[in-house]
């Protein structure tokens, strides 16, 4: 069972930043789309942002769009979501995930094969 490993959440004020990475183990080529969701308490987990296998197309909610870049670095198996001008509608549980059988519509919860465990994101007003 591949596991997925998030880092880089915390607590931060309103207008900050933060740098998510999620760690995951072989060949992160091998995998299709990677993709960040969230979940916030009392809500569904929802999309955050994907990125294409190659990450030449990446993919945004729009309520991030120009706060939020998403990337990933095949040769160092990881993926980061740089997240900038952060505000406390951001406060969630983020959660990496891969496409591991082929390529699907990124921005849906139930086409992603592998998850990590999520890191905990807080925004302060």
């Amino acid at each position: 069972q591949v596991q997925l490993l998030e880092s880089g959440g915390g607590l931060v004020q309103a207008g900050g930043s933060l740098r998510l990475s999620c760690a995951a183990p072989g060949r992160t080529a091998s995998y299709f789309h990677m993709g960040w969701f969230r979940q916030a308490p009392g809500k569904e987990r929802e999309f955050v942002s994907a990125v294409s296998r190659f990450g030449s197309t990446t993919y945004y909610k729009d309520s991030v769009k120009g706060r939020f870049t998403i990337s990933r670095d095949n040769g160092k198996n990881t993926l980061y979501l740089q997240m900038n001008n952060l505000k406390p509608e951001d406060t969630a549980v983020y959660y990496c995930a891969a496409q591991g059988s082929s390529a699907k519509t990124p921005s849906y919860v139930n086409n992603y094969d592998y998850w990590g465990q999520g890191t905990q994101v807080t925004v302060s007003s």
